[in-house]
C-alpha cells in the first residue's frame, strides 16, 4: 500500500542501526506473532521476526568498504521505501541495518546476531558476503535479496538476484557495443575483474561473447584491495584492444580512466553495474568517462524517475545518489510483493515467505528495474538490461538504452 510520504531527514551512516520505518496506521490482524516464539491467530501464523504488527528484515550492506556509496545509496532506497509502504496494508516494517565493510566474515559473524530477530533479509551486498551466508540461508529458511548479480548466488536457496546474472548483463553491453558500431567482431578486448564470484561471473560473459564473435580477450584479475591499474592498462594498450570491459568497483574505475587518458587510449569501457558511482565525475577523467563509459545494469537512473528522485533528496538532502537508490527502493517493492502474497496466503512464517518466494513470477517494478520472469535455481531470474552513461544529470547517469535482451542472453540465463 502507498501511504502518505514519511520522509528522513539524514543519509543513513551508522555501521550499526535499526532503522524503524512505517506507513499509515491500520487495525491490527486478530492473529498476532512473537519474535522468536511463533503463533497461530485466526488469520495469519508468524515465528521469527514478526511482533504484534511489526516485521523486522535485516540489512547486511557496505558503508565503509570498497562500494561505501552504493551501499549507502541502496539502503537509504531500502530505508525509503518502507517509510512509504506496509505489507498487507497492516504490517509496519523495521530495518535492522549493520555495515558488513564488504568482509565475508563480518557479514557471517552481524549475520549470526541479528539473524534470531528478523523474518527475512531486504539487502545483503557483495557476492562475496551472499556466498559465505549460503549455508546459513538455506539452514535458516530464509529469504534473502542480494546487492550482487553472480550467478553462484542463484543456487542459495531463497536468494532472490534482482536483475540478470553478471555473464548476462556483461553480454547485454557487448551486444550494444556492437550494435551501435563501437566494437566489431575479431576485435581484441581487455577484461580486468576482481577475483571472486563477481569478477569471474563478468568474465564469464566476455568468454562467451568472445566464442561467439571471435573476440580476442585479453584477461586480468585483480584484488578488491588493488587500486592502480596502470599495469594492466599498460598491458591492454601493447596489446591493441579496442575495448576494455570491468568488474571492479569504482575506485578501480576512476584508475582505468586516469590511465587511459593519459596513454591516449581512445577506446570505449563497458562495466558491469558496480563500477559506476556518481563521485567519479567529480574527479579528473569525468569527461574522459562521459564520452568512454557504457554500464550494463538492471535498474533505470534518476531522470528516468523524477518523482522519486525528489522524495529521495527531500529524505537525504544534500546528497548525490547513484542509481542505487533506484534499486533500494525496488528490492523493497520486490519484498513487498513476496510478504503480501506469504500474508494473503496467512503464513508470514519464515516457511510460508520461503514458499510465497517460490511461487513469484513476472515481478513488474513499474519500470525501476528490468522485469523479472521467476526465481529458479540455477538461471538468471532476468536476460534483460538498460544501458547506462555517464553524464550531467542528478545521479551522474542517464539511460541511453532501455532494457532490452541481447543475442546471447537466453543462452546465457540457463
Amino acid at each position: 500500500m502507498r501511504a502518505g510520504t514519511r520522509l528522513r531527514g539524514a543519509t543513513v551512516l551508522a555501521a550499526a542501526a535499526v532503522v524503524a520505518v512505517s506507513g499509515c496506521s491500520t487495525k491490527a490482524p486478530e492473529s498476532s506473532g512473537g519474535g522468536g516464539g511463533g503463533s497461530e491467530g485466526g488469520d495469519v501464523t508468524t515465528d521469527v521476526g514478526v511482533e504484534g504488527t511489526t516485521i523486522r528484515l535485516g540489512v547486511l550492506t557496505d558503508f565503509t568498504g570498497v562500494f561505501a556509496a552504493l551501499g549507502t545509496d541502496i539502503t537509504n532506497g531500502n530505508t525509503l521505501y518502507w517509510e512509504d509502504n506496509q505489507v498487507c496494508d497492516t504490517y509496519d516494517v523495521e530495518l535492522e541495518v549493520q555495515d558488513t565493510g564488504y568482509v565475508p566474515q563480518t557479514g557471517v559473524q552481524l549475520y549470526s546476531a541479528m539473524e534470531p530477530n528478523v523474518l527475512a533479509m531486504q539487502q545483503t551486498i557483495g557476492s562475496p558476503i551472499n556466498t559465505a551466508l549460503a549455508g546459513d540461508y538455506e539452514s535458516d529458511s530464509i529469504v534473502n535479496f542480494p546487492s550482487a548479480w553472480a550467478r553462484t548466488l542463484t543456487e542459495i536457496p531463497g536468494t532472490g538476484v534482482l536483475g540478470a546474472t553478471y555473464d548476462v548483463e556483461i553480454a547485454n553491453g557487448y551486444q550494444y557495443l556492437f550494435d551501435q558500431g563501437l566494437l566489431q567482431d575479431g576485435a581484441t578486448v581487455g577484461h580486468i575483474y576482481f577475483e571472486g564470484e563477481y569478477g569471474e561471473n563478468g568474465l564469464a560473459g566476455s568468454r562467451a561473447v568472445a566464442e561467439a564473435r571471435g573476440l580476442n580477450l585479453v584477461e586480468a584479475q585483480i584484488k578488491s584491495t588493488d587500486q592502480d591499474m596502470s599495469a594492466q592498462v599498460t598491458q591492454f594498450a601493447a596489446e591493441g584492444v579496442e575495448a576494455i570491459v570491468l568488474t571492479v568497483a569504482p575506485g578501480q574505475t576512476a584508475s582505468v580512466a586516469a590511465v587511459a587518458q593519459s596513454a591516449g587510449l581512445d577506446v570505449p569501457i563497458l562495466g558491469s553495474n558496480p563500477v559506476f558511482a556518481p563521485g567519479l565525475l567529480d574527479g579528473p577523467s569525468a569527461q574522459w568517462l562521459k564520452d568512454h563509459l557504457y554500464v550494463a545494469a538492471p535498474f533505470s537512473s534518476w531522470a528516468a524517475q523524477p518523482e522519486l528522485l525528489e522524495q529521495y533528496q527531500a529524505a537525504y538532502p544534500g546528497t548525490t545518489p547513484s542509481p542505487g537508490g533506484i534499486f533500494g527502493y525496488a528490492m523493497g517493492e520486490v519484498m513487498n510483493q513476496v510478504l503480501d502474497a506469504a500474508c494473503e496466503s496467512g503464513d508470514l512464517t519464515r516457511e510460508g515467505v520461503i514458499t510465497a518466494f517460490n511461487e513469484l513470477t513476472d515481478v513488474d517494478t513499474g519500470g525501476l528495474i528490468v522485469p523479472i520472469d521467476a526465481f529458479e535455481t540455477g538461471v538468471s531470474p532476468s536476460t534483460q538490461s538498460f544501458i547506462v552513461r555517464p553524464a550531467d544529470v542528478p545521479g551522474g547517469a542517464e539511460v541511453v538504452q532501455e532494457a532490452f535482451e541481447g543475442e546471447l542472453a537466453a543462452d546465457l540465463a540457463g
